[in-house]
Parts: structure tokens; C-alpha cells; sequence
């Protein structure tokens, strides 16, 4: 069976949750569709993080992105909502979110969320 755009976020253990390591990722087909004309809106998303007791697994990230092709959403609101759902998700130390969209009406928009956990007192 074909997969399909999911907003479910999986997780699997961190291979070494004693020691801060940072992930990167760069999506370069995120899509959405601008609220206000509807025309499609193109991204390059990159993620950053330092995860503590699991990491975000690839494929359900890959159909997570997905299922933006079609929804309506402003820059700054798609880039701040996938960074909150990535946290839920994983719990990371910290993570960055940046939205790198293409120039529509002779505009660049880059758009840079960041969560950082708070510290822990022993």
C-alpha cells in the first residue's frame, strides 16, 4: 500500500543519550499554499537539534511534511507549528526550525524558530 501524508510523528531511541551531538536535516520539497491567493508556496526547511532520549525517525518526517501540500498556512505560523510538533514529538535539549522560502512577489522569507529545554536543576 502507497504511504500517505501523516501528521503522526514517530520517534526511536537515541543510540547516546549521555552525549550532546546535534542532528541536521534539510528538506528541500516542503509546499504549502498561501492563505490569502492560494497559489503554491515552496520551502527548504532545515531542522537542528541536540536530542536527549529519542531522535525523530526519517520516513514519518518525510509524510509529515507531506501533509502541508495542500493546507492554507502563513510562513511564520507553518515554521513556528512544525517546531512545535517536533519538540512534542522528541523532547530534544534544543532544536532550530528554519524556513527558507522561495521569493514570491520579489520577497525572500526566512523564517528561524528555536526551542531550547529548560535546565535541569539538580
Amino acid at each position: 500500500m502507497p504511504s500517505q501524508p501523516s501528521r503522526h510523528l514517530e520517534v526511536v531511541p537515541n543510540p547516546k543519550p549521555e552525549r550532546d551531538y546535534r542532528i541536521e536535516l534539510t528538506i528541500p520539497e516542503f509546499s504549502c499554499v498561501c492563505p490569502k491567493t492560494g497559489q503554491p508556496d515552496f520551502a527548504t526547511i532545515r531542522v537542528e537539534y541536540i536530542p536527549d532520549q529519542v531522535i525523530l525517525e526519517l520516513k514519518s518526517i518525510k509524510l509529515y511534511i507531506w501533509s502541508y501540500r495542500d493546507v492554507g498556512t502563513f510562513h511564520e505560523a507553518v515554521t513556528n507549528q512544525i517546531l512545535d510538533d517536533f519538540v512534542a514529538a522528541a523532547a530534544p535539549r534544543y532544536m532550530q526550525v528554519v524556513g527558507d522560502f522561495n521569493v514570491r512577489g520579489g520577497i525572500h522569507t526566512l523564517v528561524t524558530a528555536e526551542y531550547q529545554a529548560p535546565a535541569v536543576v539538580a
